[in-house]
């Protein structure tokens, strides 16, 4: 398993940023023998991190070296801060693009990865969840699926905050700072529901999208309004819940019964 850090010069952040990669390039044939996916080309899967997390949470906490060489699939993961990888305006915060087609050129062109649709997935845990939906629907061109666990779908409760405000995380700056004018948030772009709409206005095909819920996560309810409203909307989705809290226990196993889900939707597509 070819395994490693890199740092590189972002564009979209105007700085040095780190990535953390599997790619299971190296693999034994006897290691794979009767594993139907090495008979099909590599495919690549980006994992996004939550909240005060990095690129090596996925590596240290997770299974991506599993997903790799489970999958044939490489796995890249990025570091973005706490911005749920939304871009603003301001020069060196451009997260969304960072995330959604920077960092996808530069890996693809960097370790010779498929620049294909169906051979690009994007998933992540909390504010990566919430970070993977909103980057698949914002480059819908470029990511044929999506898992997101315990995704932090947060748009309607920072709707209409007001100076003052204070929760667990953070405060009505941040808030303000990350996802723009809080009276208006819903209907911008920083919204995955309108970035689906959108799509579906303009007669571009969203990507499946599998989510998945602790029963007793605290994000719970905000992941109940995302899928009544893909459900609504007639989306290529899958949801799934069980026991469980905002933890690893829960997404490391969620991963890959979402991976299974989304990789067989996505050969249903073609």
């Amino acid at each position: 398993m070819a395994t490693g850090k890199l740092r590189y010069y972002s564009v979209a952040q105007m700085g040095q940023v780190n990535i953390t990669y599997v790619i299971p390039a190296d693999i034994p044939p006897m290691m794979v023998e009767g594993n139907e996916n090495f008979k099909r080309p590599m495919k690549t899967l980006y994992l996004l991190h939550g909240f005060s997390g990095n690129e090596s949470d996925w590596e240290y906490n997770g299974i991506a070296e599993d997903i790799a060489a489970k999958y044939n699939m490489a796995v890249i993961m990025i570091t973005g801060g706490n911005n749920f990888y939304l871009d603003r305006k301001a020069t060196g915060c451009q997260y969304g693009t960072f995330a959604g087609q920077e960092v996808v050129d530069f890996t693809r062109k960097l370790f010779g990865l498929s620049d294909k649709r169906e051979d690009t997935l994007i998933g992540g845990l909390s504010m990566g969840g919430f970070g993977a939906i909103h980057t698949a629907l914002a480059y819908p061109e470029t990511f044929g699926g999506v898992v997101a666990l315990s995704s932090a779908l947060i748009i309607h409760n920072i709707a209409g905050l007001e100076p003052g405000f204070q929760d667990m995380m953070a405060n009505y700056e941040y808030y303000a700072e990350v996802f723009g004018d809080l009276n208006t948030v819903k209907e911008s772009d920083n919204n995955p529901e309108v970035l689906f709409k959108k799509n579906l206005d303009n007669g571009v095909k969203n990507p499946p999208i599998y989510m998945a819920i602790g029963t007793e996560d605290f994000l719970y309810n905000e992941n109940q309004i995302m899928r009544k409203f893909l459900e609504e909307n007639n989306a290529n989705m899958k949801y799934e819940e069980g026991p469980g809290i905002h933890d690893w226990v829960f997404w490391n196993n969620y991963i890959t019964r979402g991976l299974d889900w989304v990789l067989d939707a996505m050969k249903k597509e073609s």
